[in-house]
């Protein structure tokens, strides 16, 4: 994910690079045979050019806007993940009480909040197509790990695991009936956020309507230097060059935010809120006189492998 407010120009034309070097040769070709070739004319009204140019800047809007509200659909579901996170660890800590140090219902709530955390990370993962559980040692023991390799959709599994642990919870009197629904329906939060995440990402954009625009745009390109090299001369190099790059950047942008969650630098940025949550979720646990940073990060018990 761009983060820099700044973005450098090296990056945004880095994109066009090669498409404007074809073009700089072709309107160069068409301004040498205007100005030494005077036999046969080969300009065209600008109308023609101007009229296609018309339709494509509408059609571009319009695909642009549809490929913002995906990538602003991705960022408001993770926005949403942020808050359920949070509501998770309040009511973990807030549901119980820890009697001593070191009794069950402490570590009760160290393994659902660093499962909480480990949830984040690997659902992000799973969705930009990387390992869902690398990185993730830290969070689990190594039978729960050696558990997770054995299902497809690893972030299903670890809410899963908190279901399960939710009843373990109940049977033993840490929390009552009215809470451990409540901490349920915020598990429901959680998996429906899941979900919505993995429509956007297995609901691929048309290619046929990317490429009915492409082909539009080639043509409005291949037309625009015949439109104008009366006017000009060899000043429509540059001109066209100018107009070709504003409608292929508008063309890339609309790409790249069609697919937030492909591991490029437009997407949502997925690891970022992640540490976010886990920044969080730690504060509270050290808020609420649960384990010091160091307790948090030892191997913890568990009490469910899948």
């Amino acid at each position: 994910m761009l983060l820099k407010k700044n973005i450098p120009f090296r990056y945004i034309f880095g994109k066009i690079q090669y498409e404007l070097l074809v073009i700089l040769i072709y309107t160069s070709i068409i301004a040498l045979l205007h100005e030494f070739d005077r036999v046969l004319p080969i300009s065209i009204p600008l109308a023609i050019p101007a009229l296609l140019g018309t339709v494509i800047s509408l059609l571009l809007g319009f695909r642009s806007n549809q490929a913002y509200d995906r990538w602003w659909e991705a960022r408001h579901i993770w926005g949403a993940i942020v808050n359920e996170s949070r509501t998770l660890a309040r009511q973990i800590l807030t549901f119980t009480d820890v009697v001593e140090e070191g009794d069950d219902v402490q570590y009760f709530r160290d393994r659902m909040i660093r499962r909480q955390i480990a949830w984040n990370y690997s659902l992000g993962q799973s969705l930009r197509g990387m390992s869902p559980t690398q990185g993730l040692e830290k969070y689990f023991s190594k039978r729960e790990l050696e558990s997770l390799g054995n299902y497809t959709n690893v972030p299903s599994a670890i809410l899963e695991m908190h279901g399960r642990e939710l009843k373990k919870a109940l049977e033993n009197g840490w929390i009552n009936r009215y809470q451990q629904v409540e901490l349920d329906r915020t598990l429901t939060r959680l998996c429906d956020a899941m979900g919505k995440c993995e429509r956007i990402k297995n609901t691929v954009f048309p290619h046929t309507y990317s490429l009915y625009i492409h082909f539009a745009l080639l043509l409005f390109i291949s037309l625009l230097p015949f439109g104008v090299i009366e006017y000009f001369g060899f000043l429509e190099i540059p001109l066209v060059m100018a107009v070709s790059a504003s409608f292929l950047l508008i063309e890339k942008m609309a790409i790249h935010l069609q697919d937030p969650f492909e591991n490029k630098p437009t997407d949502t940025p997925m690891t970022t809120i992640a540490r976010n949550i886990e920044r969080d979720l730690r504060q509270m646990m050290r808020d609420n006189e649960g384990p010091t940073i160091q307790e948090f990060e030892r191997p913890a018990r568990a009490f469910y492998v899948l």
